[in-house]
């Protein structure tokens, strides 16, 4: 334990917390693709607890591996917080899709009264107005305000939204 503290920066005993929150939404991510890929097999239990430690393993070593490119790009005060940014991506995009999704059908948009291709165009452009939104509030919510702000702040430029900034 002292190793894995050392090694993510982690000084105080509440900052395990993400970490562990970290590995509990990788082997949920996994569970849920392996029920989706297996769930009407022969045998469906065991392929999927079998898929979900694969997969949990790969997600869990494909986000260290990220975490450790974006550390020097990416200014925070301790490795830790990468985990807890990425949490907040993850919780961040599932839920622009849960609040986008009610919201085109309170607007009358579904698959069956508009062409397929309009639909997801739409639903592309209402989830990503959504996860801005969302982006700042679960960062502020998970203590990362100023970094979520300034990710922000770089988007809107990348989307030529300059004079929406106030710097």
């Amino acid at each position: 334990m002292k190793r894995f503290k050392e090694h993510w920066q982690i000084t105080s005993n509440w900052q395990l917390l993400f970490p562990v929150l970290g590995m509990i939404l990788a082997v949920y991510s996994a569970f849920r693709l392996a029920n989706l890929l297996f769930q009407d097999q022969d045998q469906a239990l065991l392929l999927i607890t079998m898929a979900t430690m694969i997969f949990s393993v790969m997600v869990i070593g494909i986000s260290v591996w990220v975490i450790n490119k974006l550390e020097g790009r990416w200014i925070v005060d301790a490795k830790w917080e990468l985990i807890r940014i990425f949490i907040v991506f993850a919780v961040t995009g599932s839920s622009s899709v849960f609040v986008g999704r009610p919201i085109m059908k309170l607007m009358g948009i579904t698959k069956e009264n508009l062409n397929i291709i309009v639909y997801w165009v739409l639903f592309i452009i209402i989830g990503l107005v959504f996860y801005q939104l969302l982006l700042v509030f679960f960062g502020w919510a998970f203590g990362q305000f100023k970094f979520f702000w300034n990710f922000e702040k770089k988007m809107l430029k990348h989307f030529g939204l300059k004079r929406f900034i106030n710097e």
